[in-house]
């Protein structure tokens, strides 16, 4: 079940949207700003797209959605929330002007969390004069909604308390934090995807492969090992019965031969980018985006379904997450018809003497970051 009594969402885009429809999805209520006045519609479109995948999860029904509400100012969205997500574009200016207006504005004892995919969280939390011990970077994977990741980085700033609680609240809606041991740009995700995303631009720019073809390599091939197995425990199994030793030792001279252009990056210019936007049109076959996006997720479903009925049931992966997920989401629903059936039920009898009127309950208390007694005088990172 949740921790979480009220978010906020700071930025709606493709990620801060993704995001929003998580935290409905799992029955939260979520107080939105967003300057853009598509936002409304572009939050819509993405809302029906997580719908659409979660009643593929969740056949017998899905829970009862939290409110959406569009706030006018980033004060107004964050003024009751105990878990606000950051998801404003990679600029470090705009991310200062934001959190700055978040940190005077939000509750003390509310957890932050940015979106961003490379900015180092010390670099962002300068701008926190009231709180910055509580922001941490919460860096997820597109789409949000399905992709269970976040990637959870402190700054120097951040105290372990607010980490903790800040793990606790992503695993509360679904999801597999993993806490990155080291502070460094682009954490590890991106470091990985970068040095791909690098390798295959020069493979299409020289002329090696076309966009499908590369993306025809990937899919058909270690892009099905990694779904299941990440690539350490892939050349593990490579290694046959020898393990990792025989690997390391069969193709560790290869890291010393000219076979990657790692380290030199094509010119990033338009011809570059005409080559690439041009052979993906080419490759997207007239399909929309919104279409794209529907066959994704529903590819997305199978693989962590499948997943999710292996190793005797109990699940592999992100295929076990998914199956506790479902579970979860299933409680929030079963409560939701139980809710229904107790209305009608009331609806039914027969009507009594006006009834005194009940006490408000009571508001479920915010998570609490304690700051930490100090040893050294020097704060954990």
């Amino acid at each position: 079940m949740s921790i979480i009594n009220k978010a906020a969402a700071i930025g709606g885009g493709v990620i801060g949207a993704g995001w929003v429809a998580r935290l409905l999805l799992n029955g939260i209520d979520v107080s939105i700003f967003d300057p853009d006045p598509e936002a409304s519609r572009k939050v819509g479109e993405v809302m029906k797209g997580a719908r659409r995948a979660y009643k593929q999860m969740l056949p017998g029904g899905l829970p009862k959605e939290g409110k959406l509400t569009y706030a006018k100012t980033i004060a107004e969205a964050v003024a009751d929330a105990d878990f606000i997500q950051e998801s404003v574009p990679e600029r470090l200016d705009l991310k200062h002007k934001v959190l700055a207006e978040i940190d005077t504005h939000a509750p003390a004892n509310a957890i932050v969390g940015s979106s961003t995919s490379g900015i180092k969280p010390t670099d962002m939390q300068v701008a926190m004069k009231k709180h910055p011990e509580r922001l941490v970077v919460g860096h997820p994977f597109n789409p949000v909604y399905l992709l269970p990741l976040v990637e959870i980085v402190g700054g120097q700033q951040t105290f372990p308390e607010a980490i903790e609680v800040a793990k606790e609240i992503y695993a509360s809606i679904g999801m597999k934090p993993v806490v990155v041991r080291k502070e460094i740009e682009a954490f590890v995700g991106d470091r990985l995807l970068e040095a791909a995303w690098r390798e295959a631009l020069w493979l299409v720019k020289d002329g090696i492969c076309t966009v499908e073809e590369l993306d025809d390599i990937m899919r058909y091939s270690f892009g099905l090992r990694w779904a299941q197995m990440g690539m350490f425990q892939v050349y593990r199994v490579a290694g046959g019965e020898a393990g990792m030793r025989h690997f390391m030792a069969q193709f560790g001279p290869c890291l010393k031969w000219p076979w990657t252009k790692l380290m030199d990056v094509p010119e990033f210019n338009d011809e570059l980018v005409d080559l690439i936007a041009t052979q993906s049109d080419e490759q997207a076959h007239g399909l929309s985006i919104r279409e794209l996006e529907r066959i994704r997720d529903d590819n997305l479903v199978a693989i962590m379904e499948a997943l999710s009925k292996q190793n005797k049931g109990k699940g592999w992966g992100a295929g076990a997450l998914h199956k506790d997920y479902t579970r979860q989401l299933a409680k929030l629903a079963a409560k939701k018809v139980s809710g229904k059936v107790t209305a009608k039920a009331e609806a039914a009898k027969p009507a009594k003497k006006a009834a005194k009127p009940e006490k408000a309950a009571k508001p479920a208390k915010a998570v609490k970051v304690e700051k930490p007694k100090k040893k050294s005088g020097k704060k954990k990172g």
